[in-house]
C-alpha cells in the first residue's frame, strides 16, 4: 500500500499563542508558568519578526520588554514543506519548535517534535494494519472490513498473559498526550479480539477510559483464531487475568542496560 504524502499544514497547530516585541519580558514569564510552554513566536503586524525562549531570559541582558532579548535569526517553514522533510530540518538544526509562515511571511502556525511523533504513528500503524488485515484473508480465504473506531475498553478479549509496568507508564504518558497508537482489534463474530496494543489497553483501563481507539478488522463471521485459543489455554479472558511485571524491565530496556553495564565492565 503506497504511503499517503504527509504535510506541515496537517499537523501544526494553527491556533498560537504568539506576543509582541513590546511585551513586558514579566508577563512572558508569567505566560510561561500559566501555559507550560518555554517559548513564544513574537508577532508584529500578523508577521513573525522573531522567537522568545526561556533561555533568552535567562541568558541574555535583562530588558523590560520582548524585542531586546528575542532571536530574530529563524528557522521556518512553508506549510506545504513536508514532514519528512520538516523532520530533517528540525533533527539536524537542533529545534523543538518551527514556525510556519505563508509566503508574506504572516504566521499560519508552528510545528513541534510532538506533531512529528503524531505524523509518524498515524502513518506506520495503516501499513501494520494492512498487513496484518491481508494474512487473515489469505489465510482463512475471506474479504474482512477495516474500520477505525473506538472499542469499549471492557469489550476487548486479551491475548497476552503480561504487560510491563515500566512500559505502562510509557504508555499512560502518551494516552495524556494525546499520541498512543490506535491499537489492533479483531472482530470475529461478537468477540472483539485484541491483537495488538495490550500495553496501551490495560494503560486506558487503569486511567478509567472506557474506549481504547482502535483499528478493528471484522472478519464478517466466527473464527477461532489460533492466538485466542493459546489465550484459553493460559486462561486469559479479561485484563484482571494479564499478569502485571513490577519487578523487572520491559525486556528491550533490560537488554539496553545490560549491553550497557557489560560495555563498562569491558572497560575496566
Amino acid at each position: 500500500m503506497a504511503e499517503k504524502k504527509s504535510y506541515v499544514k496537517d499537523y501544526m497547530t494553527k491556533n498560537v499563542i504568539c506576543v509582541s516585541p513590546d511585551t513586558e519580558t514579566q508577563k512572558i514569564i508569567e505566560l510561561m508558568k500559566d501555559s507550560h510552554h518555554n517559548s513564544y513566536p513574537v508577532v508584529e503586524d500578523e508577521k513573525l519578526v522573531g522567537m522568545v525562549t526561556a533561555f533568552d531570559i535567562v541568558a541574555k541582558e535583562d530588558c523590560e520588554t520582548v524585542e531586546g532579548i528575542m532571536t530574530t535569526n529563524l528557522v521556518v517553514a512553508s506549510e506545504d514543506l513536508s514532514i519528512n522533510d520538516a523532520s530533517r530540518v528540525m533533527f539536524r538544526r537542533g529545534i523543538s519548535r518551527m514556525p510556519v509562515v505563508d509566503e508574506k511571511g504572516i504566521l499560519v502556525g508552528i510545528i513541534t517534535n510532538t506533531d512529528m511523533v503524531r505524523s509518524h504513528i498515524e502513518r506506520s500503524t495503516p501499513n501494520k494494519v494492512e498487513y496484518f488485515k491481508n494474512t487473515m484473508e489469505q489465510l482463512y480465504g475471506i474479504k474482512t472490513t477495516l474500520k477505525h473506531m473506538r472499542v469499549e475498553t471492557n469489550k476487548l478479549r486479551p491475548t497476552q498473559d503480561k504487560v510491563f509496568a515500566d512500559e505502562l507508564e510509557g504508555r499512560q504518558y502518551e494516552l495524556e498526550m494525546g499520541l498512543a497508537e490506535p491499537a489492533i482489534v479483531v472482530k470475529s463474530g461478537e468477540r472483539w479480539i485484541l491483537v495488538d496494543g495490550h500495553h496501551r489497553a490495560v494503560a486506558s483501563k487503569q486511567n478509567g477510559y472506557d474506549t481504547v481507539d482502535s483499528y478493528v478488522i471484522d472478519l464478517g463471521q466466527d473464527i477461532k483464531l489460533g492466538m485466542e485459543k493459546t489465550a484459553d489455554k493460559a486462561g486469559i479472558k479479561t485484563f484482571e487475568d494479564i499478569e502485571i511485571i513490577d519487578d523487572d524491565k520491559h525486556p528491550l530496556i533490560a537488554l539496553t542496560e545490560s549491553m550497557q553495564e557489560h560495555a563498562s565492565k569491558g572497560d575496566d
